[in-house]
């Protein structure tokens, strides 16, 4: 189990649920009651993505998630990320905060079970600051806040071996391990069973710095080849031709971390795609309305009109 996992779970499931919020916000309310989502404004959905930025990417508190530590159990990150997300005017039910988790969680494991190379979670993790930038690029101090952050994990990350960073995506797969369950995007598009397992395609690009499977080299005693042989790989294979780049700003290559509620669907974030639509937008329904065998998805916003009181300093979360 790696001390250095807990900061990587924290901004990548914050990201996602940042962007579940935001899509929700931004939905038109089709609803008669108006008094269960709230009357949300522009100005509301920017105060609220502004104040849950805010925190997340506050100094104090990613200094202490910085700290080697041992990784939080469900119980507390769900208490975490529902402290951060009600620093704002926004509040949700316990209901609908669990709806919440199970669905960013479960992204965020699609995400970690698609990376080519333990690298790639670092991409995958900018990808998520990357977007966060966008959404929030109207306020130069938290665009500049999120730089500071970013520059911290490139200090604390970037240096790791592969070993160390194969460790971190060990453990985090350890503790999504048991959970699966069932999101209708992904059930729409077929890269989920209705059991709840992944489904891994056996195409796209290798790792890279990695060969394209199918060909079989044998040496002699000097180290010379002496034959090849190929054979079937069972999959449509090509090289990987840049490996992404780590920089405060670059070209990640993965479209994994990206906000799929605004971009291509979780199908063309998988590295496997050969989609010619790969960068055209697609529109997904609010909050991913299941399937009517499946529960519905649908978060309850309520706008709180009077001065947030700020949670008192905790064992498990630090917001002061």
């Amino acid at each position: 189990m790696s001390q250095r996992t807990l900061p990587l779970l924290i901004i990548n499931l914050g990201g996602e649920m940042i962007y579940i919020l935001d899509q929700r916000l931004r939905a038109p309310d089709e609803s008669d009651e108006k008094t269960q989502r709230g009357c949300w404004t522009e100005d509301d959905r920017k105060r609220v993505m502004n104040d849950i930025v805010s925190t997340m990417f506050s100094k104090v508190f990613l200094e202490e998630l910085l700290r080697p530590q041992d990784l939080y159990s469900h119980r507390a990150l769900r208490t975490v990320l529902t402290r951060i997300a009600h620093t704002s005017i926004m509040r949700l039910n316990p209901a609908s905060m669990d709806k919440l988790y199970d669905l960013m969680t479960m992204t965020f494991k699609y995400q970690l079970v698609l990376c080519p190379r333990p690298q790639d979670l670092l991409l995958i993790t900018f990808n998520h600051t990357d977007a966060i930038k966008e959404l929030v690029k109207d306020n130069p101090s938290l665009v500049n806040q999120i730089n500071e952050a970013q520059r911290l994990l490139i200090e604390v990350y970037t240096p790791l071996s592969d070993g160390e960073l194969q460790l971190i995506r060990h453990t985090l797969l350890l503790l999504f391990q048991d959970m699966q369950i069932r999101v209708s995007i992904f059930l729409k598009e077929k890269i989920q069973n209705p059991n709840g397992h992944f489904v891994l395609q056996t195409s796209g690009p290798v790792p890279y710095g990695f060969q394209v499977p199918g060909l079989i080299r044998l040496f002699n005693a000097k180290g010379r080849e002496v034959m090849r042989t190929r054979f079937p790989s069972g999959g449509s294979y090509t090289s990987a031709l840049n490996p992404g780049s780590l920089d405060l700003y670059g070209d990640r290559v993965t479209l994994l971390g990206t906000n799929m509620y605004s971009t291509p669907s979780p199908e063309d974030m998988n590295p496997s795609s050969t989609n010619t639509s790969r960068g055209k937008p697609k529109q997904v329904q609010p909050l991913l309305q299941a399937p009517r065998q499946f529960p519905g998805v649908q978060l309850t916003l309520k706008p709180i009109r009077h001065p947030i009181l700020w949670p008192q300093r905790s064992s498990i979360c630090w917001l002061n």
